[in-house]
């Protein structure tokens, strides 16, 4: 098998690894005791996950099972039977975003002494589930959204500022459902696995304060509107509410790099982790990465480079892409300045199969990618400038393209040399 095939076969371990239906099952098969004293069980789910997870524990329910609702976006809504399932805007959220927020809520609010609620969680909720607090309108959540994920913010960082602007984030699902014992299972996409951030923490306490949420919206120069609505969106929220649920990652970015990791070694690579959290701005993270691999080069034999992460990019173009798909094409041309002198191959990929707003998971270059963007007319760093790393990859072939995966746990990347 050629390094590009071995690539993407590693990238799907790594992805099969994040698989929430299992691991929903089997968290829920060690808790049959707490399952069988419930009075009604009640499923909350929202994320990429949430269908695949919500399938996972319907069957393990039973008869006590008093409603279930999960909301996701169209590439991973599936018809289940005994549940509600609501499909919504991402990246951005919409009006179905908030129809599915308030079926969550009302849900949330019927859970009675006796219940247990049933969360699932998973990346990409933040946005899938829209409650906006008191005075904010739809407009206002997506304009807040479009500006924070262009703005080049971390996820840390979109989601302290989130948290303040919703009836459901940052620990208030917890308090509408607080009658009930709470057992969240989460599919964490976060560093850290910190389930304060994974879908802006519905069921732990606050993430950050009110002045650090203005603080972001500061650094990144968001509308100062924004800054001036977060004083009258303050919600008190009880920690000791918040600490009565039970907050379970089953499943995470660790977990799939450890897969792949394990994988490539069975296959005879030497392993080298370049980063337990790909972070920052992709432009850094790709010459990081490029760097690391000049300095691991000398290895005999196959060599495999490992990180998994979430860079972030500052769009300032009107092109197409992801940061996945950016950071491959900042990883061709980085190389063209200076040349690993054996044969590579990089990968970067979305577990969710989603890059950005686009049909690609990411992208996956080699020595010959820019050559053959040139040879069909296309000039890569034009096309960068603009944002429009999709393009680029599309010329020279080099799209990464799964489909949705059913799962979210951050990003993959995998470096080859042979």
């Amino acid at each position: 098998m050629d390094l590009r095939n071995q690539a993407i076969e590693l990238f799907r371990t790594g992805v099969a690894a994040a698989e929430p239906g299992p691991a929903v099952a089997a968290a829920l098969e060690r808790r049959a005791d707490q399952l069988e004293k419930a009075r009604r069980v009640i499923v909350i789910a929202f994320g990429k996950a949430a269908c695949a997870m919500t399938g996972a524990a319907l069957p393990l329910i039973g008869g006590k099972l008093h409603r279930a609702v999960a909301v996701t976006n169209a590439e991973n809504a599936i018809l289940i039977d005994g549940a509600e399932v609501i499909t919504a805007g991402h990246p951005l959220p919409d009006q179905r975003s908030v129809d599915g927020g308030y079926a969550i809520e009302s849900l949330a609010r019927s859970a009675e002494p006796g219940d247990l609620v049933l969360v699932l969680v998973s990346g990409g909720g933040s946005a899938l589930v829209c409650a906006p607090a008191a005075g904010i309108l739809l407009a206002d959540k997506i304009a807040l959204n479009d500006a924070l994920i262009r703005s080049g913010a971390d996820i840390r960082e979109i989601n302290t500022v989130r948290q303040h602007f919703s009836r459901l984030k940052g620990g208030r699902l917890a308090q509408l459902a607080s009658r009930a014992e709470i057992l969240a299972l989460i599919v964490s996409d976060v560093p850290g696995d910190d389930v304060r951030l994974v879908a802006s923490g519905p069921t732990a306490s606050p993430y950050a304060s009110l002045t650090q949420a203005r603080s972001v919206l500061s650094k990144y120069r968001v509308d100062p509107r924004f800054e001036q609505t977060l004083v009258s969106t303050d919600i008190s929220i009880s920690g000791a509410l918040c600490d009565r649920a039970e907050n379970v990652v089953v499943v995470s970015n660790r977990i799939s790099l450890e897969s792949l990791t394990a994988t490539a070694l069975r296959s005879g690579f030497h392993v080298i982790k370049a980063s337990d959290w790909l972070s920052g701005k992709v432009c850094d993270a790709a010459r990081k990465f490029h760097s690391f691999a000049l300095e691991h080069a000398h290895h005999q034999g196959p060599v495999a480079i490992v990180a998994g992460g979430e860079p972030t990019v500052e769009v300032s173009g009107t092109g197409k892409g992801g940061r996945n798909q950016e950071l491959a094409l900042r990883f061709a041309l980085a190389n063209e300045a200076k040349a690993i002198r054996r044969s590579w191959v990089f990968l970067s990929g979305g577990t969710d199969g989603r890059d950005g707003p686009t049909d690609a998971a990411g992208g996956i270059v080699d020595a010959g990618s820019i050559y053959w963007m040139r040879d069909f007319g296309e000039d890569p760093a034009v096309l960068l400038g603009n944002n429009d790393s999709y393009v680029a990859l599309a010329t020279s072939g080099d799209l990464l393209m799964t489909g949705a995966t059913g799962t979210n746990v951050a990003d993959l990347q995998i470096l080859l040399m042979q």
